[in-house]
């Protein structure tokens, strides 16, 4: 449907990822998650044309940077150096808190740098702030032309 949210979850960690999902399941956000384990299978699907990824469809992503093929900075780099992508929150969300990875992201233009938690509680909460926060964010939709971003 044209005009929900998709939320794209790039996360190689399949613990990280369940969780992160049932925090955004258990929260009142009303988004479809699609989830993706790596990079280059992320700018697969938007090359590809997803039937969730229609014109006109808010989508953010949540990306993580250790990834396996294509990692996070580099999915990032792509995505924003594409007109037709470039609109779109990329909201890093990763273990990595190094400042110059952090420096490095906004550069390159993210929306917001998460840090994951390592404690389960404490990424429960940072997840239920995120979606709180995603409630009240509005959100592009994709444009009606899409460029080819695996390149």
């Amino acid at each position: 449907m044209t005009g929900d949210l998709t939320i794209l979850l790039a996360e190689d960690d399949d613990g990280h990822a369940t969780l992160i999902r049932r925090n955004l399941d258990r929260s009142r956000l009303r988004a479809r998650v699609l989830r993706v384990r790596d990079g280059q299978e992320l700018l697969d699907l938007f090359a590809g044309g997803h039937p969730d990824l229609q014109p006109g469809t808010r989508v953010l992503l949540l990306l993580d940077i250790s990834m396996p093929r294509v990692d996070g900075v580099d999915v990032l780099r792509r995505l924003k150096a594409d007109s037709a992508t470039r609109a779109i929150p990329v909201y890093m969300l990763t273990t990595t808190d190094n400042p110059a990875e952090i420096d490095r992201c906004f550069e390159l233009g993210c929306n917001a740098y998460l840090s994951k938690p390592v404690v389960y509680d404490a990424l429960v909460t940072a997840i239920g702030r995120l979606c709180q926060f995603l409630e009240v964010s509005q959100v592009p939709g994709l444009p009606e032309r899409r460029q080819n971003v695996s390149a």
